[in-house]
């Protein structure tokens, strides 16, 4: 999948592509990178390793201007931080250095709300759970990296992450709302919390991944009390994430808090974000082996694997949205476009959203849950 990524020039910014390519180029960098990591004697190292720096090198001008990139671009901007990181490191080159310094002072930059947290983009005190992916694992790595005396920033990360939590936890489904607005003036904003309707199935996989990306990154101890209240954060949506998952395919509705309702589908994106969160907490040893989460009658659950969960859901994937072009290349089907809570953020809206084929926010989901799935089995 790597490679046919490479064949099809994705994850490369052009500034021709739709609204979230920036977001793609980051995303993509990083699932390459961790190919690279998992498998640094493949054949293929080298030419992804290479394309890697190509994608890199294409965001460098455009995420080095500060003073733009709070307007013109939503936290997905983060999503490339890590990479400028990493061939910093390795090469020692200035312009690395300042396009991701540049990227950090616009997370101070980035306008907030009454109670601290950032806007997703220029949507008036609306934070999304999207961001979180592109900003909590970037904002992580600099500060543990370049400034681990700051507290200050390692409580904002946690803030970010907590906000969201309190503002959008849904208590029927222990799933979180797409976003909220904090000062409940959207048309789909609950007069009390601020959240918006529904559970958009890709938007809590890039906050799942978040959290099992910032529990690996977060410079704490991991006795210190932030450290364990992030992991509580993880296990009890990675509990909730799991008992959501569809009985017949294993995977995971578009709609999350609408299962099997007319319209509804499977979505590829958000299901292999879930099946890498989920095997990689496995991983890393945030999850205990069984997974089970209390019922809305408050009675415990039967205990489902984790990994169980995460097998079923990605043997399904395989089968139904990898396909075999018959050239070598693979494709991926099933993902759904953008969806903003800059709409009506309607049950009708998101399952009318047009379906993406080849979307990178979806091969590269697969890639991540499909490295994860083969440390598994060779565990």
């Amino acid at each position: 999948m790597a490679n046919s990524i490479i064949s099809r020039g994705q994850g490369v910014l052009t500034g021709e592509g739709d609204a979230s390519e920036l977001l793609q180029a980051g995303f993509t960098q990083k699932g390459l990178r961790r190919l690279i990591q998992q498998y640094p004697e493949d054949s293929s190292a080298g030419q992804i390793e290479q394309y890697i720096n190509k994608s890199v090198g294409s965001t460098v001008s455009t995420v080095s201007v500060t003073s733009k990139l709070t307007t013109s671009y939503p936290l997905d901007r983060l999503s490339n931080g890590n990479n400028l990181i990493d061939l910093f490191l390795e090469t020692e080159d200035e312009a690395y250095h300042q396009a991701f310094e540049s990227l950090r002072q616009s997370i101070d930059l980035q306008p907030r709300n009454f109670e601290n947290g950032l806007w997703y983009y220029t949507y008036k005190n609306w934070s999304y759970l999207d961001g979180m992916y592109s900003l909590a694992p970037f904002y992580s790595y600099y500060t543990g990296l370049f400034d681990a005396d700051n507290t200050t920033a390692i409580a904002d990360i946690l803030l970010q992450l907590n906000l969201l939590w309190e503002h959008c936890y849904d208590n029927q489904t222990g799933l979180l709302f797409h976003g909220y607005d904090e000062s409940k003036t959207a048309v789909w904003a609950n007069p009390v919390t601020g959240a918006s309707p529904h559970v958009w199935g890709r938007s809590l996989g890039w906050y799942l991944m978040a959290l099992v990306d910032t529990l690996e990154l977060l410079p704490v101890e991991r006795e210190s009390e932030e450290w364990i209240c992030l992991l509580g954060k993880f296990r009890t949506l990675a509990g909730a994430v799991v008992q959501s998952a569809d009985d017949a395919s294993g995977a995971w509705w578009q709609v999350l808090d609408q299962p099997g309702r007319e319209g509804n589908y499977i979505e590829s994106s958000g299901s292999a974000m879930f099946v890498y969160a989920l095997l990689k907490g496995m991983r890393l040893g945030f999850l205990d082996l069984d997974a089970s989460n209390d019922s809305q009658d408050g009675k415990a659950a039967t205990p489902t694997p984790y990994v169980q969960v995460a097998d079923k859901a990605y043997d399904y994937i395989l089968h139904n949205f990898v396909v075999d072009n018959g050239n070598g290349t693979l494709s991926y089907n099933g993902t759904v476009g953008v969806c903003s809570l800059n709409s009506t953020a309607s049950y009708e809206y998101y399952v009318q959203r047009p379906i993406n084929y080849d979307s990178p926010l979806g091969s590269v989901a697969f890639i991540l849950a499909s490295l994860e799935r083969e440390i598994q089995d060779e565990m």
